[in-house]
């Protein structure tokens, strides 16, 4: 094919003639619209000449003089963008793109990135600038806005409520808006099924308070329509109070899409959900909140809702009185409570619906660490609905009741559930003096648990309460080595006729067994709960005893006991605080503790001493802090002078005739560590879920059969033994990975606390990675835990020496003892500082006869610039003593260091802010102290 030149030269030319003449006229037209009374048809022609969306017409006809105080549809192109770009603001180096799935069909959104070729490390993404908006309005493209900046601001917030619903919802809001006189403005939806809920700031707010002004309006709407759903709390723009770490945040969808509007949607729409006639007149018409007004609206919110504690009990709740209740209200006892909704009015259910409710740790936990929330929810409710009822947990029934009485309503109790079948069954056991306590507390109720620490025998004190009870009953666990302990201590502590036998009496479901006796019966929770379905036998029973009860929160777990409808429902567990903050689930379902032992004073009570020996962990220099923690935990497993350290150990405890369990999380340190120790023990034994159950059978077998005077070591992962194994004879605990849930700290320490003869000290070796901050926290909050257990410090085989862990209450004295005493130098490592630790302290410091060196974090660290400017002072103050101050970046490590010999180390700030919760360890080693000191 030939290329005419000349044709496509003299083509060019006439376009870009036609394009002149066409831009004059645009011109020309304009004009006219703006000074004189234009026709629609002049509008019109503008808006196809000019590519700006054209306005939905009305029959009813406005005057197109343009108002006084801002734009309307006619204004010219620029104004309006200029408008819309003045309300929807966000961030403006990047905005979102819908886009459809070229797989599935289904739409999306997505950032909108530059051209590769214009990319760089620091700008990935296209910014949100006017020509985005103007082709969002044209309908080339369907733009969203990230509505939180980058330094954790926001122009407007934005409720998203939808389903089937939604307008009911948003007169709720509309009224709360109305009362308090917050100015809102309502945008339907791009799908037509829900609405937008803007309300616009004058300024730039923090996100945290735009959103509290969003939460608090929805709990006031909650007041007046019971139905809107708590996931409201999950649909606010901007969704979290800071920018998470590298995202952008959620965004939302802008209104006014051309596409959409053809339906009469994503526009703006008026008490009647009819879209508003001249859209551009109103968006100009609109109320910006100041940051004065947004505070006020807040104070007011917050006093008419009453305050809602963030706790796990959640006792704070909206306001309530006795006129939102009939005289009578009718409660059914199921297997949830069934309330009568007749009479009651919406403030009263939504206070109802907020008793079963709470704000979900998970969620704050992330966005402290500005980590993305996305599908995480904010607050979690354990409620169902009927038409006619409104069913809340069983664990709620008393607190339901007391709240009735205390408002004088007249209560009718209509009980349906299950009281079960009458067993002949003995106690043949004698309970402890802590265990009948328990008993007896937990005999008053038809629900609760018994929180007792390992060892506490919590597994005969529910045996005793069945032989109480003497219904048939259902014991839940979620381990078949938990199944086969249970049947082996009902065999053991229960008599029952004996024309009955065994397994006519006491049956089990799961761990390949189905022989439920419906007498009594041992069930895998895992078992009961298939493919969404809930076994129908759970409801034959009179009574149902939650073992390890903490694990209830699961929701195929807890959708079992919620189809359970027995009379008694009691749960058993060491740790009932879930490390995911969910405990209030566990509560709803089994009750409230009925009674809690002392971890610290059970300790005191055992005829055996419980001794932490702590080993601080050589530095890695290959191990980096910005590894990710699953990346950390391989680099440890695979670091020889590690695990060597954990060898030697246990090498050692094996020559005193210990007995020993060594637990990690991963399979290839098991193996790692086996084959280290099998080079020198021959009773090396290896429990863990990949090598199945019949090899696990085979270990647990010759360990039951193994000589009691041979030391054994066990290797297994915590998520395998870390909670209902029983050997009486361990006596080590050795700790080869870092974690920092107390809770499962005492589950695994609790493997040594058992009674056994001759046991006469345990002692859980501790392997602290202090070196990498996030290692280095992990051991701090371990360290809390062993101190609520009574745990007394040993380390470095200092055995004369006084080692022990001290609390913020009790720590004082005893480092000032030390500091006087100082004969050489004093190092303090503070990373922060403050007036009341500083004026308590440093004249305690300065007046030493020893050379002091204090290390803390340097000020430009610090975001906040009123804490920055703080922070410099207090180092200023410092620097006009004698003492030698060096700020650094880097400083996290907590310690005081006297003479190169005594260490205080731990979570303590000596000179800076302190938790109440803080603890501190004192210890005597001269290597120890070396190595801290080149720390810093």
């Amino acid at each position: 094919m030939t290329f005419n030149r000349d044709y496509y030269e003299k083509k060019i030319q006439e376009l870009t003639t036609e394009n002149k003449k066409l831009k004059r006229k645009i011109h020309k037209l304009e004009e006219e619209l703006q000074s004189s009374q234009s026709s629609d048809v002049i509008e019109e022609t503008v808006s196809e000449l000019s590519g700006e969306p054209l306005e939905i017409k009305h029959k009813q006809k406005e005057s197109s003089s343009k108002q006084a105080s801002g734009i309307d549809k006619y204004a010219a192109p620029t104004e309006k963008i200029k408008l819309y770009h003045s309300l929807f603001k966000g961030r403006t180096d990047a905005y979102a793109e819908k886009f459809i799935h070229s797989k599935t069909g289904k739409p999306g959104y997505a950032p909108k990135k530059l051209p590769f070729w214009e990319r760089t490390d620091d700008n990935t993404y296209a910014p949100y600038t006017p020509e985005v908006i103007r082709e969002h309005l044209l309908g080339n493209l369907i733009a969203g806005v990230f509505p939180i900046t980058t330094d954790d601001t926001c122009y407007f917030l934005a409720i998203d409520l939808d389903g089937e619903n939604w307008n009911e919802d948003v007169k709720a809001l509309r009224e709360v808006c109305s009362t308090f006189g917050i100015p809102m403005s309502v945008e339907r939806s791009q799908s037509g099924n829900g609405a937008h809920c803007w309300v616009f700031f004058q300024t730039e707010v923090m996100a945290s308070t735009a959103r509290k002004l969003g939460s608090e309006l929805i709990r006031q709407a909650m007041t007046k329509r019971h139905e809107l759903d708590f996931a409201s709390f999950d649909r606010l723009f901007p969704n979290q109070d800071t920018v998470p770490k590298g995202g952008l945040g959620n965004l939302i969808a802008l209104p006014l899409q051309k596409q959409a509007r053809a339906n009469g949607n994503s526009l703006f729409i008026d008490t009647h959900f009819q879209p508003i006639e001249d859209q551009w007149a109103y968006l100009s018409s609109i109320e910006k909140v100041s940051s004065e007004q947004l505070a006020v609206f807040i104070e007011k919110l917050k006093e008419e809702n009453g305050e809602i504690s963030l706790s796990d009990r959640n006792e704070s709740r909206p306001p309530i009185e006795s006129r939102d209740f009939p005289k009578t209200v009718h409660i059914k006892l199921s297997n949830m409570v069934y309330i009568k909704k007749e009479g009651i009015s919406s403030k009263g259910l939504s206070h109802l619906k907020w008793m079963a409710a709470f704000f979900n740790p998970e969620f704050y936990q992330l966005q402290a660490m500005r980590r993305s929330t996305y599908r995480v929810q904010r607050v979690i409710s354990c409620h169902e609905e009927t038409s006619d009822h409104l069913l809340l947990p069983r664990g709620l029934k008393e607190k339901v009741i007391t709240l009735l009485e205390s408002l004088r309503i007249n209560v009718i109790v209509e009980d349906e559930r299950n009281q079960g079948n009458h067993i002949p069954v003995k106690f043949t056991g004698i309970l402890r003096p802590q265990q009948q306590e328990a008993v007896t507390r937990l005999l008053e109720h038809d629900t609760g648990i018994l929180c007792g620490s390992t060892a506490f025998g919590k597994t005969v004190a529910a045996i005793n309460l069945i032989a109480e009870k003497e219904v048939n009953t259902l014991v839940l666990v979620n381990k078949v080595s938990l199944a086969t302990q249970w049947r082996k201590r009902i065999d053991e502590f229960l008599e029952w006729p004996e024309s009955e036998s065994a397994k006519s009496f006491v049956g089990q479901l799961g761990g390949g067994k189905k022989t439920l006796t419906n007498k009594i019966d041992v069930a895998l929770l895992q078992s009961l709960y298939r493919k969404g379905t809930v076994n129908e036998c759970v409801k034959n029973y009179g009574m149902i005893i939650v073992d390890e009860c903490h694990h209830i929160s699961a929701f195929s777990f807890e959708s079992v006991l919620k189809q359970a409808n027995p009379k008694h429902v009691y749960g058993l567990t060491a740790t009932p605080r879930r490390k995911d903050g969910h405990q209030p689930i566990i509560y709803m379902q089994c009750g409230d503790i009925r009674y809690q032992d002392d971890a610290k004073k059970q300790a005191e009570k055992r005829p055996f001493s419980h001794t932490l020996v702590t080993r601080f962990t050589p530095l890695d220099q290959s191990i980096k802090e910005g590894d990710n923690l699953q990346d950390l935990y391989s680099d440890l497993i695979n670091n020889d002078n590690r695990n060597r350290l954990i060898v030697e150990d246990v090498l050692e405890n094996a020559k005193e005739k210990r007995y020993s369990l060594i637990l990690t999380e991963r399979i290839e340190h098991i193996k790692i560590l086996k084959a280290l120790l099998e080079e020198e023990l021959d009773n090396v034994f290896v429990l863990s879920g990949n090598q199945g159950k019949k090899k696990n059978n085979e270990v647990m077998e010759k360990l039951e059969a193994h000589e009691s005077d041979v030391p054994f070591v066990i290797i297994s992962t915590g998520k395998y033994i870390g909670e209902g194994f029983d050997d009486s004879r361990l006596d080590s605990l050795f700790l080869a990975m870092p974690f920092s849930w107390k809770g499962r700290l005492q589950q695994y320490a609790g493997r040594l606390h058992r009674l056994h003869e001759g046991k006469s000290d345990v002692r859980v070796y501790d392997y602290a990675d202090i070196h990498l901050p996030v290692l280095e926290r992990m051991y701090q909050k371990r360290l809390k835990g062993y101190a609520s257990m009574g745990y007394e410090l040993k380390s470095d085989n200092q055995e004369n020496s006084r080692q022990a862990i001290y609390g913020t209450d009790d720590y004082y004295d005893a480092l000032l003892t030390d500091l006087k005493g100082s004969k050489e130098n004093v190092l303090v490592s503070s990373p922060s500082l403050s007036y009341k630790q500083l004026n308590k302290m440093l004249n305690n410091l300065v007046e030493l006869d020893t050379d002091v060196n204090i290390m803390t974090k340097s000020a430009s660290e610090i975001k906040s610039t009123k804490h920055r400017e703080s922070k410099e002072r207090l180092i200023d103050e410092l620097e006009k003593t004698r003492l030698t101050v060096k700020a650094q970046e880097n400083i996290f490590h907590r310690f005081v260091i006297i003479d190169s010999y005594i260490i205080w180390y731990g979570s303590i700030d000596v000179l800076g802010r302190q938790s109440s919760e803080g603890t501190f360890m004192r210890i005597e080693s001269p290597v120890l102290a070396k190595e801290m000191e080149e720390l810093v």
